[in-house]
């Protein structure tokens, strides 16, 4: 059995068996613009980068897929299907409520060095009463501010598009969980480059 269940620019999701258990394939395409070596490489070094982080991340304490198998020559992941409710589906209260532990999540992956690269509510489920954080395919490690920031600055975006109607106090819940974990001082420093990165961007479009 293999069932596509999302199609993305740089990888497909697949639903799937493992050892009788229900399974999520993620396969990195190739891209036919690319040398076929280089191609091959990039992929099998995002591959392992990624599963090597999703690993990783659980050391720190945060919730993430149980990563199964790794086949470097295809460039797949078989991970853990999670079963639960995406936070972008839940009422809105809810995920007011939940974006304070969406920013403890994102502060330990920050304090521990590790960008997520993708924060949207569509990566982070409800399992049961457990948060779970996905999708690490443009994850990476880094400690510079301006990377921190870019994760912020995306989630903010998503909220402002995504939950209009609660932007502000989903944010403000936020960054009091963000500030919990890597501190205030930490806190205002990202927060502050958030706003310079918005700065260039509107700047940008004006030129």
């Amino acid at each position: 059995m293999l069932k596509l269940i999302k199609k993305g620019a740089e990888a497909d999701i697949y639903l799937t068996t493992w050892n009788n258990k229900k399974t999520i394939l993620k396969i990195r395409k190739r891209k036919e613009y690319r040398n076929k070596i280089l191609d091959n490489r990039i992929r099998t070094l995002r591959t392992i980068r990624e599963a090597t982080i999703i690993s990783d991340v659980k050391t720190f304490g945060v919730n993430t897929p149980i990563v199964y198998f790794v086949d470097q020559n295809k460039s797949e992941i078989y991970m853990q299907f999670v079963s639960g409710k995406l936070v972008k589906d839940l009422p809105e209260k809810m995920i007011t409520k939940i974006c304070k532990k969406i920013g403890r999540m994102v502060g330990i992956l920050h304090k521990n060095g590790v960008m997520h690269g993708d924060l949207t509510t569509s990566n982070f489920i409800l399992a049961s009463d457990k948060l779970v954080m996905l999708d690490f395919g443009l994850a990476q490690r880094t400690e510079k501010t301006e990377d921190h920031a870019i994760d912020l600055r995306l989630f903010k975006e998503v909220l402002n598009s995504a939950h209009v109607g609660i932007v502000n106090q989903a944010w403000s819940s936020f960054l009091q969980g963000y500030g919990a974990v890597v501190g205030n001082s930490t806190k205002d420093r990202v927060v502050l480059h958030v706003q310079v990165i918005e700065k260039r961007g509107r700047y940008a479009n004006v030129v």
